[in-house]
This record gives C-alpha cells, sequence and structure tokens, in this order.
C-alpha cells in the first residue's frame, strides 16, 4: 500500500465529515466540496479521524488511494484554513487592479485584459505590482494563478512579467557585440 495512503486524515474541529456511498461532502468555515470516490477505494470515519483502505489488492488500487488520502486532506484543509496564491508583477508600467467581477492587467499589450475571476475564487491587489487569489479549491487556485500567469510569463533577460512569489527566475546574460 501507499506510504501516504498509510497515514490517518485527522478531522479538526468545526469541519464535517459525511461519507455517503462514494460521496463525501466536507463542510467547513470556508465552505463545502465534495468529491466522488473510486469504486476500487474505500474510506472509514472513526471520531475525528479518516483512514483510506483498498478493496483489492491491485497496483492500480495501492496507488489510487494515496491520491484519495491526498485529495481528501486537501479538501479538509481548504474548507478550514482555505488557499493562496501570490504572484508579482515585474515591469515598468505593468499592472493589475480588481474591478467587479474582473481582473484587469496592463501588461505592455497594446490592449489592457480583461479577467473573469471564477465562482469560489477571491483575488486581492494589496498594491498595483501585486497579485493574491484566494479560495477553498487548491486545484481551482492554482490553476487561476497559472492562467494569469501565463498572460506574460517571466521573461529572462530582465525578468519582466507576471511570476510566483516564491519562483525564482534565472536571468541570461544579454548578448555582446
Amino acid at each position: 500500500m501507499s506510504r501516504i495512503a498509510n497515514n490517518p486524515i485527522t478531522i479538526p474541529s468545526g469541519v464535517e465529515v459525511n461519507i455517503s456511498g462514494d460521496i463525501v461532502t466536507i463542510k467547513g468555515s470556508k465552505g463545502e466540496l465534495t468529491h466522488n470516490i473510486h469504486p476500487l477505494i474505500k474510506l472509514e470515519q472513526s471520531d475525528d479521524v479518516i483512514k483510506t483502505l483498498v478493496k483489492n489488492n491491485s497496483k492500480f488500487a495501492k496507488a489510487l488511494s494515496g491520491t484519495t488520502r491526498a485529495l481528501i486532506q486537501n479538501i479538509i484543509t481548504g474548507v478550514s484554513e482555505g488557499f493562496e496564491r501570490k504572484l508579482e508583477i515585474t515591469g515598468v508600467g505593468y499592472r493589475a487592479a480588481v474591478s467587479g467581477k474582473a481582473l484587469n492587467l496592463t501588461l505592455g499589450f497594446s490592449h489592457p485584459i480583461a479577467f473573469n475571476i471564477p465562482e469560489g475564487i477571491t483575488i486581492e491587489t494589496p498594491s498595483q505590482t501585486e497579485i493574491v487569489i484566494k479560495g477553498n479549491n487548491k486545484q481551482q487556485v492554482g490553476q487561476v494563478a497559472a492562467n494569469i500567469r501565463a498572460f506574460r510569463p517571466p521573461e529572462p533577460y530582465k525578468g519582466k512579467g507576471v511570476r510566483y512569489s516564491d519562483e525564482r527566475i534565472v536571468r541570461k546574460e544579454a548578448k555582446k557585440s
């Protein structure tokens, strides 16, 4: 069995877990998320602990048990604490601002970019060069951050563009004459 799947998931106080058949519903202070469980995986709940078990000993089922455990753990963390991703904008005249349900980006193109904020995601701009993306679904927060970064990824010569706050850009030396 997967080493990750052997670890039990502890349920923090204020989080409610409901396992009914192949659907797990998890409620917390930040919202409610559901997850469909593969038929080869079984979840066992006792008090404030959830364990992932396999129904047969196939290699696929063992691998899937670790994945399922990690997804359930991420959902529990999301509904109790939430996830956030920070982006930084580098470049002369590059800026971001939130207006209503859209993020307006000026990234050196001939036109401004209006990015529609999806449901379940909140975007804040503490300054013109910082973007903070928050939500309870880890996959959705990461995908929105990647979509915003894709408008103008950082380039290696001057480092201009949109990058993650913890991302390190390997700079190249300019061409010499």
